[in-house]
């Protein structure tokens, strides 16, 4: 618990000193130019990737696979767009490296063992992925299988004042 609260106050220290240096060497105007730039280049990546990576699970769901790889690799998108957005060099390298797909699959396989993905995809075809622990029972009804009625002891219908 303490490590991710050390980077979390190492971090903007990292990337003020990073600043600093990068604008000692090249001028202030220069790395201005630099941090607009790499935050446009992370919402164009973000654009350009995040929306094939939303059709191959929005495809993997409808074919019944599970879709944690895609999720995983969303998330880390997000991530790294938000990187390149924020003003720093350090994160902008990170943020970089997240693009990389292979990265990306790295760290599904290592997240992979400690995630469990509950859910159920049902395809029309027959196919259907289940996955989870749970022990939940789901009654599926059709429109002719059950029917509305109003109940009159409901706690929540009180009286009608100014109503009439």
């Amino acid at each position: 618990m303490r490590l991710p609260l050390v980077l979390f106050l190492i971090a903007p220290l990292l990337e003020i000193a990073s600043l600093i240096l990068v604008g000692q060497a090249i001028g202030v105007l220069s790395t201005l130019a630099l941090v607009v730039s790499s935050a446009v280049l992370g919402l164009f990546l973000l654009k350009q990737q995040g929306g094939g990576i939303l059709r191959r699970l929005q495809e993997e769901t409808q074919r019944g696979i599970d879709p944690g790889r895609e999720l995983v690799h969303g998330a880390l998108l997000v991530v790294a767009a938000f990187l390149l957005i924020v003003p720093g060099f350090v994160g902008d390298i990170i943020g970089l490296l997240l693009f990389i797909p292979k990265l990306r699959d790295l760290f599904w396989q290592t997240l992979k063992p400690r995630i469990i993905i509950k859910g159920q995809f049902r395809q029309g075809e027959g196919r259907e992925y289940r996955s989870g622990l749970g022990t939940e029972t789901v009654v599926d009804l059709d429109d002719g299988e059950y029917t509305r009625e109003p109940c009159n002891n409901s706690p929540w219908k009180g009286p009608r004042i100014g109503r009439d």
